[in-house]
């Protein structure tokens, strides 16, 4: 495994030597400082999300950089484990040493900050029930075909506005999460639909019902 710089992660200092081992899901052993090390990886959203940056460079880890600890977030751990001991026995190195002098692969891997965009996509069937819950609430009534063509439209030309973006910075103590939410298409369309005039007499009577009440006139 090439080496050389790497982003800083939380240190962690094994302990010394154990006897005890614990069993790897493939029927493999793990030593047992090293299951005190996943251990603690586990346990700290901060060390999963500066640890799997640093897998995610050097090519052991595949998936989405993150603060949750995962079945192949772990296997990246004990693959980057494996090359290490592998390593030691020629060359004494540390767990903390060998983190430290991982480069990232030369195909490219996570460089600087993930962005996450989260979009919403409705299929006929959930745009239409969707559609038919706010026109209810709104207008009193259920959707009518046409309603449903159109606001089903207006959805889908919704999609990139309504999505919202998550972007990560920084590394281990110091990550950095923001998340940008995206317009609520749900008030978009009450809006829409009560700026209809159907939906604008609605309101009238709403307000000419509530105040007739309020009077004891029923």
């Amino acid at each position: 495994m090439p080496v050389g710089k790497s982003s800083g992660v939380a240190k962690y200092t094994a302990p010394t030597p154990q006897q005890t081992a614990a069993a790897t899901t493939d029927g493999g052993v793990l030593p047992g400082d090293f299951t005190d090390f996943l251990k603690l990886v586990a346990k700290s959203p901060a060390l999963i999300t500066g640890y799997s940056k640093i897998l995610k460079t050097a090519g052991y880890y595949k998936g989405t950089v993150g603060n949750k600890y995962t079945p192949a977030f772990q296997k990246a751990l004990i693959a980057a484990e494996t090359d290490r001991a592998s390593i030691n026995l020629v060359s004494p190195i540390s767990r903390e040493q060998f983190f430290a002098q991982l480069e990232p692969v030369s195909t490219g891997g996570y460089k600087g900050p993930t962005t996450v965009t989260n979009v919403t996509k409705y299929t006929p069937e959930s745009a239409s029930q969707f559609i038919n819950l706010i026109v209810q609430d709104t207008l009193g009534r259920r959707a009518t075909a046409a309603e449903i063509t159109k606001y089903t439209k207006t959805l889908k030309d919704l999609e990139k506005k309504a999505s919202s973006t998550t972007k990560y910075s920084g590394a281990g103590a110091s990550q950095t999460q923001v998340t940008t939410p995206g317009i609520n298409e749900q008030q978009y369309l009450i809006d829409k639909i009560s700026g209809t005039d159907e939906g604008k007499a609605n309101k009238v009577l709403g307000f000419y019902e509530t105040f007739m009440n309020a009077l004891g006139v029923k």
